[in-house]
């Protein structure tokens, strides 16, 4: 599968959970001007833009079709049946944003940058497209005196639905989807940040890249601490 299709997969998928999430932050956002008439805070922000993104749950940013032909043969009574099976699939790659917490998500005041450790990618079980299932046989006698015919379609129907799990671990297209997620987890935070005017940056990455965001991650805060340390403030001022 080219880059240009997969890139026709994942937009109308991503793009749809993308709109919500943003509404509901844009919505909450012109809720809290109004009520409190202050100036926006990025953090408060961040954070209602977080508590929508959770409530959308799972995120499908990326989907993509694979074609799987497996072929099994069994043997009986000295004779022999083979039956082949193409089986096209489509594969969801999923953020499961329930498992984004407030400790995901931090701000670094020194640079106006918002850092979220995005969960890992999950890719769901294969979705397969039934009606363009295309099967060749060969072995019509043992088919036909046995029951070869139901215990080879079991099999291939196996091994069609492991052989597409397995080919969507294609790595390019894994990377794809990482870059998908990637841009719709920095868009649910950047634009109601820029809806209110704020300028600050939005930085999203995944677990196994935490290396290179060490010093920036320890200097950072949790967005959580520092919503706990205003409220803290707010009270005490009282």
């Amino acid at each position: 599968m080219t880059a240009e299709t997969s890139r026709r997969f994942w937009v109308p998928v991503a793009v749809t959970g993308v709109i919500f999430i943003i509404l509901g932050a844009l919505a909450w956002l012109l809720f809290a001007r109004v009520e409190n008439s202050i100036a926006p805070d990025p953090v408060s922000i961040a954070n209602a833009s977080l508590t929508n993104m959770q409530e959308q749950n799972r995120l499908t940013v990326f989907s993509a079709s694979y074609n799987a032909t497996v072929t099994t043969t069994l043997t009986r009574l000295g004779l022999s049946a083979r039956k082949t099976l193409i089986m096209p699939g489509t594969v969801r790659y999923e953020l499961d944003l329930a498992k984004l917490g407030a400790d995901d998500v931090r701000w670094d005041a020194r640079d106006n940058t918002l850092y979220v450790e995005i969960p890992a990618i999950e890719i769901a079980r294969p979705e397969v497209h039934i009606e363009q299932i295309q099967t060749y046989d060969d072995g019509g006698i043992l088919m036909a005196l046995t029951d070869a015919q139901e215990v080879l379609d079991q099999a291939n129907r196996k091994k069609g639905v492991d052989e597409l799990a397995k080919q969507a671990l294609n790595p390019m297209q894994v990377r794809m989807a990482r870059e998908a997620a990637r841009r719709a987890v920095r868009h649910n935070f950047a634009v109601p940040l820029q809806a209110a005017g704020v300028e600050a940056k939005v930085d999203a990455f995944f677990p196994y890249e935490r290396s290179r965001y060490k010093e920036r991650w320890d200097y950072s805060r949790p967005i959580r601490d520092v919503l706990a340390e205003q409220q803290k403030k707010r009270e005490e001022a009282q």
